[in-house]
């Protein structure tokens, strides 16, 4: 944005605090109203939650105090249990130590010893003959209580069901104490409770009057309640669970308190805060006067800093409009360009800078700038400096917008990228000599073998041109009898030229170019390579290549040395193995995922495989790591090579465990799409 632009921006920033002086007063009225309608509803929720919380709170304690009155009981009538265990108590001296007990226990109706069927052998209540029928919650928990050997709850179940005769109809609920003796179930001391005295004797009388107090089921169904204070009006409730062993009980408190009404003196607050809120704001529009002064001082400031920072910039910055006419440049594009700001400024294209032999490229990123299709991510373009120089540049393109978010033209950021051109070829040329040492170490293990392998056919040369010789000196010069000598000589000529000219191919220093490959001839052609390696371990080589597989755009030697580098480790990794294991398997088939999604052509995929001694954990984790070997004389860059080089080539490097022992390497390639390329 030039200075000018600032300047707008700096009175358009007046106007509107002009604008909010007046506004203000609007605003606070509007502010008053707001609060005369939020605050009685926020201190009304305030009031609400606190009595909430209170009522939570005092449904804990309560809860508490009955799971403690209860949890008493277990503890006293549990040593009557232990004495009983032993023998040391007696059926009257029973009854006359319950009595005892139950006067701190008005809660507790009755309290039994039963054996070990269930039959009453002493009561409380001096009703020993009397044998109730137990109800089935009642018998589920003394089952429940025999077979965990702890104390349980029953069900609540009316005293109708367990055998009373007269009087009012309660809701009771048993406990059984079980005892054992020598580890075998004797009996059991059995607490009835009736849950109305329950809630009469263990609930506060001041709790009870502000709250109605309920013993409910997991249905939420009301078992016993007490409404001392009134039914309850559903305004501030709370429930929870008394946690008993074998009974699903919850306590539920439901107050009888209505919901808070109004603050009567919130509209005098009200008031004064209005009146607050004006005095304020008048002194805020006094304040604003000075404000602006300073503001605009300020701007000033901004502006020549911002001015200074674009200055400083080694990133080259360049504003257009719609129609494509530069209205920015900075200095630093200016010094990358050769060109002046006069000079560039209300420019429309084609542009000083651009290179001549690349205009239509430039009118096609031009277009697709105005369209607003260029990538965000930034591209590449030459540029040409005054001098003519050319020069590589990255150049990010995005919005101009103004302060109403409305497009007014594009800012783009150019880079020189020169320098990191040429770290690039340097890392290029680092690469292939890195490459070609490693071809250089692979010829140099396989010299012995190499020096082997070419004996032969030289020792066949010379046997045969030797016997031919001798014919010829005998006289006997016969051409049936010296063509099928000559013959085999040829051949072995062609061996071993076979065998120099692959290793000739391989070492020799070239630049890397991609083209279409067979994978068949690939393999074809390093095939002597592989089995030199293989002869010497003496490992047989099984091939398997699918017909009609698609060719792949590659650098057919580089291709080679990741075959022999995975083929070489393969051989190394089964020297140890039995001469039954050591077979070395390749094979290149079609895989099932296609490499684009608008064609049915997979990636072709080749599978080295061994059954050697496999690949450890610990060593899984540095694999592909440059430098790491586990060889004694390795150099640690052979896998590493192997997977940057088909990476190179859009493919990938895996590796699997063989189910039969050993490992399987797998690279992928894509297929040579012709009207791809095009």
């Amino acid at each position: 944005m030039t200075i000018a632009g600032f300047k707008d921006f700096g009175a358009g920033l007046l106007h509107r605090k002009q604008a909010w002086r007046w506004l203000l007063p609007v605003l606070l009225v509007l502010l008053v109203l707001s609060i005369l309608l939020w605050l009685p509803w926020q201190v009304q929720q305030m009031e609400v939650s606190e009595r909430q919380e209170q009522l939570i709170a005092d449904t804990l304690w309560v809860e508490q105090a009955i799971r403690f009155q209860l949890s008493r009981n277990e503890e006293n009538f549990r040593q009557v249990g232990t004495e009983i265990a032993s023998g040391t108590i007696s059926p009257d001296k029973l009854r006359a130590r319950t009595l005892l007990l139950l006067k701190n226990s008005s809660e507790i109706r009755r309290v039994m010893w039963l054996d070990s069927s269930d039959t009453i052998v002493a009561s409380s209540d001096l009703r020993a003959n009397t044998q109730p029928r137990l109800s089935d919650a009642s018998a589920q928990a003394s089952a429940t209580a025999r077979k965990l050997k702890s104390p349980q709850y029953s069900q609540p179940f009316s005293n109708a069901g367990a055998g009373a005769a007269g009087g009012p109809e309660l809701m009771l609920m048993d406990c059984y104490l079980p005892i054992f003796q020598n580890g075998q179930y004797s009996g059991s001391v059995v607490l009835r409770y009736a849950l109305q005295d329950i809630l009469d004797a263990m609930v506060p009388w001041w709790f009870a009057q502000d709250n109605e107090i309920a013993l409910t089921s997991n249905d939420d169904a009301v078992v016993v309640k007490r409404a001392a204070g009134g039914i309850g009006r559903g305004v501030y409730m709370h429930r929870r669970a008394l946690d008993l062993p074998g009974a699903a009980l919850y306590l539920r408190t439901n107050s009888v308190k209505n919901a808070p009404t109004l603050l009567p003196n919130l509209l005098v607050g009200s008031i004064i805060l209005l009146s607050l809120g004006l005095i304020w704001s008048l002194w805020a529009l006094w304040r604003d006067i000075n404000r602006r002064l300073a503001a605009e001082g300020a701007l000033r400031e901004q502006v020549a800093f911002r001015t200074a920072m674009e200055n400083s910039l080694v990133t080259g910055l360049r504003a257009r409009d719609l129609k494509g006419r530069i209205s920015y440049v900075n200095p630093a594009f200016c010094q990358m360009v050769g060109l002046s700001a006069d000079q560039l400024v209300n420019k429309l294209p084609p542009m000083p800078y651009w290179a001549p032999e690349a205009i239509e490229d430039y009118e096609e990123r031009f277009a697709q700038v105005l369209a607003g299709t260029v990538q965000r991510h930034g591209f590449e373009i030459m540029f040409q400096r005054a001098n003519g120089e050319r020069f590589p540049v990255l150049i990010y393109e995005s919005p101009l917008l103004d302060d109403s978010g409305r497009q007014t033209g594009w800012m783009g950021s150019i880079l020189d990228i020169s320098d990191r051109k040429k770290v690039e070829e340097l890392n290029r040329q680092q690469q292939e000599k890195l490459q070609s040492s490693a071809r250089l170490a692979t010829m140099g293990e396989l010299a012995s073998t190499l020096a082997h392998e070419l004996n032969q056919p030289l020792a066949a040369i010379s046997s045969y041109t030797a016997g031919a010789i001798n014919l010829m000196q005998s006289g006997v010069v016969d051409a049936a009898l010296l063509k099928p000598a000559l013959e085999k000589a040829n051949a072995q000529v062609q061996r071993a030229g076979l065998i120099i000219r692959s290793v000739h191919e391989f070492v020799k220093r070239r630049e890397p170019t991609r083209e279409p490959v067979s994978l068949q001839n690939l393999i074809d052609s390093v095939m002597p390579l592989i089995e030199l390696q293989a002869q010497q371990s003496l490992v047989a080589i099984q091939l398997s290549i699918a017909p009609g597989l698609p060719e792949v755009l590659a650098d057919r030697v580089m291709l080679e040395q990741v075959l022999l580098n995975l083929t070489r480790n393969a051989v190394e990794a089964m020297q140890q193995a039995p001469s039954g294991r050591r077979i070395l398997r390749i094979a290149v088939a079609l895989d099932s995922v296609p490499f684009e999604a608008a064609s049915a052509t997979a990636n072709v995929v080749v599978s080295v495989i061994d059954q050697g001694h496999g690949i450890a954990p610990e060593v899984a984790e540095n694999l592909f790591s440059p430098f790491f070997s586990t060889k004694a004389e390795g150099m640690g860059i052979g896998l590493k090579i192997c997977r940057t080089t088909l990476e190179f080539h859009g493919g990938t490097l895996h590796y699997a465990n063989n189910p039969q022992g050993g490992t399987i390497f797998r690279f992928a390639l894509p297929p040579y799409l012709p009207q791809l390329s095009e």
